[in-house]
């Protein structure tokens, strides 16, 4: 199950990311929407950078019935990136999903050797998301 907390208003069928999710993890998973600002916040509080970031994944330790933790997504990021490539907002909102879920799930794709792009990739296709999506994870 995802848990939704939206602070940013944005109405969001989580549907498919139910879907993804379930895919990778039986875990529950708590997404939090933002805007710039709170984010920006976030990030200078936990990761020592004062901007704002697309999306912030914050792992919980591995214990039985606990979530798996929670993916923070920034939609005002999230509406630049997808006028600017040519897709739908809620598509790039499902890629920043897939990605931070992916971090939570121990993938880091500063240090792998495209092992995490390459898993954005493969899911991008598997659930028929718009082809940008991949141009986006590279």
């Amino acid at each position: 199950m995802i848990i939704l907390d939206d602070r940013y208003g944005y109405n969001f069928d989580i549907n498919i990311l139910e879907k993804i999710k379930n895919n990778l993890t039986k875990k529950e998973i708590e997404l939090i929407f933002m805007d710039n600002a709170s984010i920006a916040e976030i990030n200078e509080e936990f990761r020592g950078k004062n901007s704002a970031t697309d999306v912030l994944s914050f792992p919980l330790e591995d214990m039985p019935n606990s979530p798996i933790g929670s993916v923070v997504i920034n939609v005002d990021c999230a509406k630049e990136k997808a006028l600017e490539l040519g897709h739908k907002i809620d598509d790039e909102i499902v890629l920043l999903f897939i990605h931070g879920l992916l971090h939570l799930l121990g993938f880091d794709h500063e240090c792998d050797d495209g092992e995490m792009r390459e898993r954005e990739k493969q899911l991008i296709e598997e659930f028929s998301l718009p082809k940008s999506l991949i141009l986006r994870s590279e």
